[in-house]
């Protein structure tokens, strides 16, 4: 049995459709729904993590299967693979092989989870670390594809905890107004995110645009303000 097949076999250990069934109901996976026909087989994100870790040494090209799969986990556990040789590798080349290979299969990161467990610690930090053009993610944010925006901003979480606070605010200006909720939670969450650390450079982007932000994005920039605060920026 090859690798690829006995990592299918393992997660399916763990499979509880019980569980399956409300996930695809938490991630809307309906007809005409943002997942649409994606599957689950019921595991807890630590039972994926746990097979992730176990298998990290997989081929690449068994990755790239994983993240074709139907099934959720199954690609789960291809980003968490990912995310972790990224963490653990040392040589600049090394990270360059799995930001090349992660923006090559994006196709596969399609829902609201896989891109932010992922985006942050392989497209953020590498573009933090070596310094090369971040004006793709400006691209990505002006695109169709829903997963492409929630990964342009997502990807800006690095810089934050950085406090490099620039792209955000740009992508944020961007997205401002977007037409999916995902991408209002995403830019409200990142904008939390940025007062958390500077709450001058939070409320200087709120001021100027709080009036016509969505009110989902708002309310999540504004979460942990002050009651008195928070209320008077929702009496717009």
């Amino acid at each position: 049995m090859d690798k690829l097949e006995s990592l299918r076999k393992d997660l399916r250990k763990f499979e509880r459709p019980e569980k399956a069934k409300a996930l695809q109901w938490f991630f809307k996976t309906g007809k005409g729904e943002y997942a649409e026909g994606d599957r689950f087989l019921g595991l807890k994100t630590d039972e994926t993590r746990l097979m992730a870790r176990r298998y990290l040494d997989i081929r690449y090209e068994d990755i790239r299967e994983l993240l074709k799969s139907k099934i959720h986990e199954e690609r789960a556990c291809a980003v968490m693979i990912l995310v972790r040789r990224f963490e653990k590798a040392r040589l600049p080349a090394e990270k360059k092989e799995i930001f090349d290979f992660y923006l090559k299969n994006l196709k596969g990161i399609n829902n609201w989870d896989l891109v932010d467990i992922s985006a942050p610690k392989i497209i953020g930090r590498y573009l933090w670390e070596s310094g090369e053009s971040r004006s793709f993610l400006y691209d990505f944010a002006r695109r169709a594809n829903l997963w492409k925006r929630r990964i342009a901003i997502m990807s800006t979480f690095w810089f934050i905890r950085e406090k490099d606070f620039k792209d955000s605010l740009k992508i944020a200006g961007i997205l401002l107004q977007d037409k999916h909720d995902l991408i209002h939670k995403a830019v409200g969450w990142m904008l939390r995110e940025i007062g958390n650390r500077n709450l001058e450079v939070e409320e200087s982007f709120l001021k100027e645009h709080y009036k016509k932000m969505p009110r989902t994005m708002l309310r999540y920039a504004i979460e942990k303000f002050p009651e008195e605060k928070r209320l008077k920026y929702l009496q717009k």
